[in-house]
């Protein structure tokens, strides 16, 4: 089968398409075909190993799984002799963050893992970008016990993790204002958000707003900056390190001091959670956001896009 494979860390140009085995299903596994994946920010820290805390999971030298791709979409192939719930023909999408492999024409999945059927109304396109951003905004917005009422400020709303947090939080019941560039503010409107906040025209810091969480889903405030727009108790929960590792510091010290804090939850993904985000997108109260569409070929041409900061979105790898 066909590829995406690298065997070191680096820039997009350490991956490669070529021919590797298709991998066989064990008693409890599923093969699946794989339609389209997409390319995001946990696929490219991973490659290119950047916070090199990430080779304690990938490997401390080179990369111990070679073929990346967190989320994917596609028709089950085969199945093991035990599997009972899924069966050819089953159109699928999941996650996996553990061992990848998305980038292929084929995955090999235990079917109790993060996999579930996609919405009738869903294309693979749809269905592959249903995941990855929602992994994280939704361990984010549990982790701060979220409750409906809660005013929430999501600073980058239009990226994968943004555009997932703004539509579970309206889901949610919570009051959301949303950050975006001046491009984005109809876009971010029609995902539900109650005020959207053009930072190119205007400094949400400075319009008289007090939040419950301020949820930064590109990594580019601090807790410095936001600690003045949160209420008391606030919470203030950024999907990046911060500066010198901060935000985990902050998330350890002043979880005894004071009524504004830091969290910074280690995702987790599970049967129980992708399960919900099927519910919620069956139920149309979520919809992934989509950028451009690349062929598996082209895939460090998506890799270098993504990495320009600018996608609005998911940006989608068609792997057939």
């Amino acid at each position: 089968m066909q590829a995406a494979v690298y065997t070191s860390y680096g820039a997009p140009d350490v991956v490669t398409v070529r021919d590797i085995p298709t991998p066989r299903p064990g008693e409890k596994d599923v093969l699946i075909r794989v339609h389209a994946s997409t390319v995001n920010r946990t696929d490219c820290g991973f490659r290119s190993a950047e916070y090199f805390i990430s080779r304690f999971w990938s490997g401390l030298f080179k990369p111990k799984r070679q073929v990346l791709g967190c989320e994917f979409a596609g028709v089950v192939d085969s199945v093991g002799s035990s599997v009972t719930m899924f069966k050819p023909g089953d159109k699928v999408f999941g996650f996996n963050d553990r061992t990848f492999g998305g980038h292929a024409e084929y995955i090999c999945q235990p079917e109790n893992s993060a996999m579930d059927i996609i919405p009738e109304h869903l294309n693979f396109e749809q269905a592959a970008a249903l995941t990855e951003g929602s992994h994280y905004a939704l361990n984010d917005i549990y982790a701060a016990h979220v409750k409906a009422g809660d005013h929430v400020l999501v600073y980058g709303a239009t990226g994968a993790i943004g555009s997932a947090a703004v539509q579970i939080l309206k889901y949610l019941n919570a009051h959301v204002t949303a950050v975006c560039g001046t491009a984005h503010v109809d876009l971010i409107k029609s995902l539900g958000a109650d005020v959207v906040i053009d930072y190119m025209q205007q400094d949400y810091t400075q319009q008289g707003l007090t939040f419950d969480l301020v949820f930064d889903a590109v990594g580019k405030t601090s807790f410095g900056t936001c600690k003045p727009v949160l209420n008391e108790p606030g919470i203030y929960i950024s999907t990046e390190l911060g500066k010198n590792g901060q935000n985990v510091w902050y998330s350890i010290f002043n979880a005894f001091t004071g009524n504004k804090k830091v969290l910074f939850p280690l995702p987790v993904y599970d049967k129980e959670m992708i399960s919900f985000i099927r519910k919620i997108a069956d139920e149309k109260h979520f919809t992934p956001v989509l950028d451009k569409t690349y062929a598996l070929k082209d895939i460090r041409e998506a890799y270098a896009y993504v990495e320009t900061g600018t996608k609005v979105g998911n940006v989608i790898i068609r792997c057939i």
